[in-house]
């Protein structure tokens, strides 16, 4: 009995530990998340150049960053301290990017007669955070930050141990080595409970957290707004003028201002010539960078083409999972929100199941399939459908409701309401969700292709699931070994596909859903 007390109670002090580094990586994340967004979605300098960046690092095996923080962080914050910031950087930089994509979101869609306004009335930047951004962009942050407390989740359970090269880095507490731990000495009893323990908290801190969070952020949306302009006959300059202090001289006649147009086409230049000064030293110094690799590695070439084999074998298994989770997540998303019920409980449900990462239980996926392959393809899936599911559902539930009404007026039902209707409405929420999953799957890779009782890039003695080649298992085997510089190149070649694949697919076919009702 005292050894189940201890168990119970040492399991539990390991989550709470955990749960503190997960809470002090969103705050971190939602900090820098709001101020790039905002400078993204404002700014078209601004907006070429963070939103590339964050699709390249959304989509990068965000383990592979784990090296620097190493090297970097514990050198600057020796010992125990050093390794703990470590852990939380990494949960960051998996964190933040689909935040950053919200705040973005949620300020570039933001209705125009708010900044008219905010221009009409002077208000300077302090007022413009603190009365139109910050609450335009709270229901969109809570909501990313659902997501982004899974995706943590995820990586926090791997780089609570993690081995590069020699050296093993691990935390003292923490759920993950915990399990990790339970999981290599054979104790089916203490891992299953501890399981247990993390589903329960999970769940606790769906209801006790983001529950009254996503409440309290309801009061901002814009679906709110409108039920309570329409309720109270609100004029948009009688509510707005309520909420803030008059700080300028009045209204400016447009008569006064300079031609929209020219105004547009001088700052489109402006633009251009500033990412032609930041770009082209970029370019440049990236050709000095691959010739002197070149001149020091004349053998690239013949380990160039292993990697590229390895990139394509885990392309195959990212995108036919893709296409497997696309079948299910398209017709169940309209089903919750326009068949079901009780649609939301689906939502609370799928939100505590997208909350437990493929990573605690992948020991079990392991020996209930015996196959690599079969643990790598479920890995993906457990990894990427859910973004697919949230990211769609999103998108149908804030549809304009004269849509909806226009249906109900002329009676559309069946096939045709999915053909011209619910389809169409699931587009856009399908390409940015498909993007973000895209990125999950990839960021999976590094434990779904090759996984051990000893962490990410361990030695491969206590192998628990292996594939037989694929990018994942090439940067995890680079990084056990030490061999960084294998390990950039393989980097390197995964953010030129990235960039190929975000220039000539996802940016098109944005553009062409982006307003399907235009």
């Amino acid at each position: 009995m005292a050894a189940l007390v201890g168990l119970l109670s040492g399991l539990i002090l390991d989550t709470i530990y955990s749960w503190l580094r997960m809470f002090a990586a969103l705050f971190i994340s939602i900090i820098i998340s709001f101020f790039v967004g905002i400078f993204a979605a404002r700014s078209r300098i601004g907006e070429k150049l963070i939103l590339p960046l964050v699709d390249i690092f959304q989509t990068l095996p965000i383990l592979a960053f784990f090296p620097i923080a190493i090297f970097l962080i514990v050198g600057f914050l020796p010992g125990y301290i050093g390794i703990n910031a470590a852990v939380i950087f990494l949960v960051v930089t998996s964190m933040i990017w689909n935040i950053i994509f919200g705040v973005y979101e949620a300020i570039k869609t933001m209705p125009s007669e708010f900044l008219e306004i905010a221009s009409t009335y002077h208000l300077g930047p302090l007022q413009r955070l603190t009365k139109i951004y910050a609450p335009a962009a709270l229901p969109r942050i809570t909501e990313q930050s659902i997501l982004s407390w899974s995706i943590g989740l995820f990586y926090l359970v791997t780089s609570e141990i993690f081995s590069a090269g020699n050296a093993t880095y691990e935390v003292h507490h923490g759920i993950g080595i915990a399990l990790t731990g339970l999981a290599s000495g054979g104790q089916t009893f203490g891992y299953i409970l501890g399981i247990i323990i993390f589903i329960l908290f999970v769940i606790g801190t769906r209801f006790l957290f983001f529950v009254p969070l996503q409440n309290y952020a309801y009061r901002y949306s814009r679906e709110n707004y409108k039920k309570e302009r329409k309720r109270y006959h609100f004029d948009i300059n009688e509510l707005f003028i309520k909420k803030v202090t008059y700080f300028g001289a009045g209204f400016v006649k447009r008569t006064n201002q300079p031609k929209r147009h020219l105004i547009k086409k001088v700052s489109q230049d402006a633009d251009k010539h500033q990412l032609k000064t930041i770009l082209y030293p970029l370019v440049f110094l990236l050709v000095l960078i691959s010739g002197y690799v070149l001149f020091k590695h004349p053998d690239i070439v013949a380990q160039e083409s292993f990697v590229l084999l390895s990139l394509a074998a885990t392309f195959v298994r990212v995108w036919g999972v893709f296409a497997i989770f696309m079948v299910i997540a398209v017709p169940l998303s309209a089903y919750i929100v326009f068949v079901a019920k009780h649609g939301q409980r689906y939502l609370a449900l799928f939100q505590i199941l997208a909350s437990i990462p493929a990573t605690i239980i992948l020991p079990a996926i392991a020996y209930s399939l015996k196959n690599g392959e079969l643990v790598a393809l479920s890995v993906f899936f457990l990894s990427g459908i859910w973004y697919v599911i949230f990211s769609a559902v999103g998108n149908l539930r804030s549809l304009n409701p004269e849509i909806m009404e226009v249906k109900k007026i002329f009676g559309v039902k069946k096939w045709k309401a999915w053909k011209n209707i619910y389809i169409k409405a699931l587009l856009p929420g399908l390409v940015t969700g498909s993007v973000t999953a895209i990125a999950a799957e990839w960021n999976a890779s590094i434990v779904a292709e090759y996984f051990t009782t000893t962490g990410i890039g361990g030695s491969g003695s206590g192998v628990i699931s292996s594939v037989g080649i694929g990018m994942g298992k090439f940067l995890d085997l680079s990084l056990a070994s030490g061999n960084f510089e294998m390990m950039l190149l393989g980097l390197l070649n995964l953010t030129a596909m990235i960039l190929l694949i975000n220039t000539f697919i996802w940016k098109r076919l944005y553009k062409r859903v982006s307003d399907v009702y235009k």
